[in-house]
This record gives C-alpha cells, sequence and structure tokens, in this order.
C-alpha cells in the first residue's frame, strides 16, 4: 500500500515539476511577469484562501455580533473556523485523489482546469456531479453578487451624491474587466494586495471604534430574537465558507499536495482580522448595529474611513474575480471555449456571465441580509454538507480506503474520527445552518423586501434633510394715509 501511495504521490508531483520548469524565467520580462502575474506556490495559494475569505463580511460580522452577542459572535468564528477548515482539507483529498485517478488513466489536464462538479462526476457519478455543479454556480453567482452591491455601499460613504443602484451600474461596469484574466495562476500579485487591504480595514475598524469609545447610552442586548440569532449565525457560517474555489485555487499550484493545511492557517490569519474588528465595533455601538449591516456608516467621515473604503473597493473588485472565474470557466466548457488559446476570444464568450450578476445586485441590494440568506440555503450546501458526504461515500469501501492517495490524520482517529466528523458536519450544518438558519435568514430578508422594496434605490440610505419651509409672506393691510385729510 506504501509504494502505491508513492507512486500516486509521484503521479501528482512529477507533472507540477515538469510544468514548473517549463515557466521558468529567461529573460527580464518572463521574471517579471512570474513575480507578478504568474503564480503557483503554496504561498499564492495561502494568499489567495486568505484573501478571498475576508471579503465585504469584515463590515458586515458587526451586524453579526449585534444580532448574536459578543460571546456567541466570539465561539461562532471559531467554532465554524474549524469546521471550514476541515471542509476545506476534504475537498483538497478528493480533488488530489480524483486527479491521481485520472493521470494514472494518462489524462493530460494542460490547457484544462479541473472544478469540483469534475471531481465529483469523477468519482461518484453525473448525479453529484449535477447537484455539486448546481449549489457551486448559484452559490458563485450570489457572492458575486454581494461583491458588487458591497461595492455600491461603500463607495456611498464617500460620494453620496449618487444613489447606491447608479453606483450598482458603474461598478457593475467596472468588475466585468474580470474576464481578462485567465486564471487562478493571475491572481499572485492581487492575492498579496488584497490581504494587505483587508488587513487595514480590520484595524481600522479596530482603532477607531476604541478611539471613538461607546456611544451615548450604548445597548449591547443581543441576542435578543431567535430570528436574528439565526440571521447572525449563518452570515459567520458565510464568512467561513468561501472555499467553493479551493479546487481552482489548488488547480493553479505547482503542488497541489501542499494545500492540505493551507486553508487552516488561512483561516487563522483571517480571525485574526475578524475577531478584533467585529468585537471593537460591537463594543462602540452596540445595538445601533442592527439598523446599519455596514460598519463603516458607524464611524466618522475622515481620512483614514476613506483610504479604508477606496482599499475595500479594490478588494472587493479582486473577490468578484475570485468568486466569478470559476463561473467563466464552466460557460466556457458549456459553449466549448475552454481550451481557446486566444484571451481576447475567451473574454469576449465571458461576457454574459456577469449579465445576470449585474441584474441580480440591482434587484437585491441588501447588504448585509443577503449575505446570511446565501450561507444558510447555498454556502451549507456547497462547501460544508456536499463535501463531507462525497468523502464518506468515495470511501466508503475497504478498497478505497486501501488504495486512497491521502489518509485521514492518525491524531483524529484515521477513517473512523473522519468519518465521525463528517457526519456531524452534516448534521449541525443541515439542522442548525440550513434548518433555523434557513427560517431565519429567510424571514429578515422577506422583511428587508417589505421594507425597502426590490430594486430599491438607496438600501438603508439616511433620509434626505426635510427643508424647513419659509413662512408665508405676512400681508399687511392697505392704509389710506389721504383718509384723515
Amino acid at each position: 500500500m506504501e509504494n502505491g501511495e508513492k507512486a500516486a504521490e509521484t503521479v501528482v508531483v512529477g507533472n507540477y515539476v515538469e510544468m514548473e520548469r517549463e515557466g521558468k524565467a529567461s529573460d527580464l520580462k518572463s521574471k517579471l511577469s512570474d513575480m507578478f502575474w504568474h503564480g503557483g506556490s503554496a504561498y499564492d495559494a495561502w494568499f489567495s484562501c486568505a484573501s478571498n475569505q475576508v471579503a465585504q463580511v469584515l463590515l458586515t460580522l458587526p451586524y453579526s455580533f449585534s444580532q448574536l452577542g459578543m460571546l456567541s459572535g466570539i465561539l461562532f468564528q471559531l467554532f465554524y473556523g474549524i469546521l471550514g477548515s476541515w471542509t476545506a482539507y476534504l475537498i483538497s483529498i478528493l480533488y488530489v485523489e480524483y486527479r491521481t485517478r485520472k493521470e494514472r488513466e494518462k489524462v493530460n489536464f494542460r490547457n484544462h482546469v479541473i472544478q469540483w462538479f469534475e471531481v465529483l462526476d469523477g468519482l461518484l457519478g453525473k448525479h453529484w456531479r449535477n447537484v455539486g455543479l448546481a449549489f457551486n454556480c448559484t452559490f458563485l453567482l450570489f457572492g458575486s453578487v454581494i461583491q458588487l452591491i458591497a461595492c455600491a455601499s461603500n463607495i456611498y460613504y464617500i460620494n453620496d451624491n449618487l444613489d447606491k443602484r447608479t453606483w450598482t451600474y458603474i461598478f457593475g461596469a467596472c468588475c466585468a474587466t474580470t474576464v481578462f484574466i485567465p486564471s487562478f495562476h493571475n491572481y499572485r500579485i492581487w492575492s498579496f494586495l488584497g490581504l494587505v487591504m483587508t488587513t487595514y480595514t480590520a484595524w481600522y475598524l479596530t482603532i477607531a471604534s476604541i478611539l471613538h469609545g461607546q456611544v451615548q447610552g450604548v445597548k449591547h442586548s443581543g441576542p435578543s430574537k431567535l430570528v436574528l440569532y439565526f440571521t447572525g449565525a449563518t452570515n459567520i457560517l458565510y464568512t467561513f465558507g468561501g472555499h467553493a474555489v479551493t479546487v481552482e485555487i489548488m488547480h493553479a499550484m505547482w503542488k497541489p499536495q501542499k494545500f492540505k493545511s493551507i486553508y487552516l492557517f488561512a483561516t487563522l490569519y483571517v480571525l485574526t482580522l475578524t475577531l478584533p474588528s467585529a468585537s471593537a465595533v460591537y463594543w462602540a455601538f452596540g445595538d445601533l448595529l442592527l439598523n446599519h449591516s455596514n460598519a463603516f456608516a458607524l464611524l466618522p467621515k475622515n481620512l483614514y474611513r476613506d483610504f479604508a473604503v477606496v482599499l475595500m473597493l479594490i478588494h472587493q473588485f479582486i473577490t468578484f474575480g475570485f468568486a466569478c472565474t470559476p463561473l467563466y470557466f464552466v460557460w466556457e466548457k458549456l459553449i466549448g471555449m475552454h481550451e481557446c488559446r486566444s484571451m481576447c476570444k475567451r473574454a469576449a464568450a465571458r461576457l454574459p456571465v456577469v449579465i445576470p450578476i449585474w441584474f441580480l445586485a440591482i434587484i437585491f441590494p441588501f447588504f448585509g441580509p443577503i449575505n446570511s440568506t446565501v450561507g444558510s440555503l447555498l454556502v451549507s450546501f456547497t462547501v460544508y454538507i456536499i463535501p463531507a458526504l462525497a468523502h464518506i461515500f468515495t470511501f466508503r469501501s475497504s478498497a478505497a480506503r486501501e488504495n486512497a492517495v491521502e489518509q485521514p490524520p492518525r491524531f483524529l482517529g484515521r477513517w473512523t474520527g473522519a468519518f465521525t466528523i463528517n457526519a456531524f458536519i452534516v448534521v449541525w450544518v443541515f439542522i442548525v445552518g440550513f434548518g433555523f438558519g434557513g427560517w431565519a435568514s429567510m424571514i429578515n430578508f422577506v422583511h428587508q423586501i417589505d421594507t425597502f422594496g426590490l430594486f430599491t434605490k438607496c438600501y438603508q440610505c439616511p433620509p434626505p434633510p426635510v427643508m424647513a419651509s419659509s413662512p408665508p409672506p405676512i400681508s399687511h393691510p392697505h392704509f389710506n394715509h389721504t383718509r384723515g385729510l
């Protein structure tokens, strides 16, 4: 069995070493391209995972804390961070298993990006493929929608001369330029910059809230209602469920078997950003956050806040690309353009993917509540339940377990321990995440529609100042000054 494992590892590693040699720089232009544009190392994967995981949710986590309360908010972040890291590990194991089996059959992936639904198809059949494809594409579609909504929500706090819907039109056009980014290989500099931007924003939120101090009469009444409690919990489930693009990130690595613990280390870093910032903002503003899902709305306008807004706008553009690139790949495969060498032709073919995202962002501009809805209905299955079940069914036979490329960790009890953790995740996420979370988030989402309406022009914008009406002119009676003469 050990020889089989080593042979399988050689298959995967061998091809990636060969690709690495082909990609070595030969001149200055190639060296610069490799430095900023063409990534594939474990560090690139770590930056991609960490940058993609903590995007606009950084601004909505204080809102979730106001729904959950401080203690529950912290505990749910730690809990879902662990669960998310485990299921990302499962996805990486299934990817390596699938790729190894295919490369033993002499399948060449040189010009083909492997995706999650193809892993499910190769390991478990077409029915699993169809379910995985439906959930994954729908989640990534709405993940892109959320980034577009966040762009409009953030820029409004710098320039409120235009309403948020108009800003959505503008940023929809800007984000459409991501069609020109070929694959996750080419996010090297963007992933690095994205993480720098979110790090600044997180510590700005923390320090600005502490310096601001608590508002007068601040109240911390959460959790006050079950609906709000489970809505906040599913937003955190969404926060640590950003590994729907794990397979694409792995495929961009020179040695994908190194990915196993990368997502865990990315999560640990993300927690150093989310826990202090969400706790500090909630401490300072308390229940005011219940009506302000974007933390920028409550912090005083100054140069530091405006700089954070600009950085988050750039980062949301990057995250839009992260969420949308797998959709581009699916669309390319559907229309037969995936292996086309012309990037201009592929970019033109990708444009139709952006149109429904643009449209949905205009229909449902509910920044904050939409995160919880997507988390409960889509993330719960896409990155928690389906990977856990897929791992169980892929290795349900003793022969599959014996010939597995990667054995579960010994300290977790090997296969028994892995299957027990998987079963717990399936039951917990289905009942708490999908069940209670879906119920609460849908009630909250419908409430937003009833309150603001679909296609609302400016969600949660302060009402325009009422102009004081000028008093009516005083009419003076006409005096005839000659009457007494």
